[in-house]
């Protein structure tokens, strides 16, 4: 792990947001070949999500052959309540790129096996290539 410390929020979003484009750019995805990227979410990684959307809208960056693993989810909370994770992906980035839906994936904190969930979660990453 290489270890980046840097003075303010915006330049450790920029440099985020940098790393990211570059690696989904470097790796060249395409209908045969998706790239598989892990997010966090709550307030810190926001301002990395502005930038790629800035990237996108820019045409500088596709998520058309990206897919995504979310790290975390409430249990309990509906995934349409405005405070779950899946709300929060959508509202801060997904629904201002061109990903594919069912290129998203968030962890279903209501299902009845939370177990069997994060089992096929794992299975999922597994299928998809694993994160890069």
């Amino acid at each position: 792990m290489k270890l980046i410390i840097l003075d303010h929020y915006s330049q450790a979003s920029e440099w985020a947001a940098k790393y990211i484009r570059n690696r989904i750019i470097q790796f060249n995805p395409g209908p045969d070949q998706y790239f598989t990227l892990g997010l966090p979410t709550g307030s810190t990684p926001i301002g990395c999500y502005k930038k790629l959307i800035e990237y996108y809208k820019n045409g500088d960056l596709s998520f058309k052959y990206v897919k995504t693993f979310n790290m975390d989810e409430y249990v309990g909370l509906p995934r349409d309540h405005p405070e779950s994770y899946h709300s929060f992906m959508w509202n801060n980035f997904f629904k201002h790129i061109d990903i594919c839906p069912e290129n998203t994936h968030i962890l279903d904190g209501n299902a009845p096996d939370l177990q069997a969930e994060c089992d096929a979660f794992e299975e999922k990453i597994k299928a998809a290539g694993g994160i890069e």
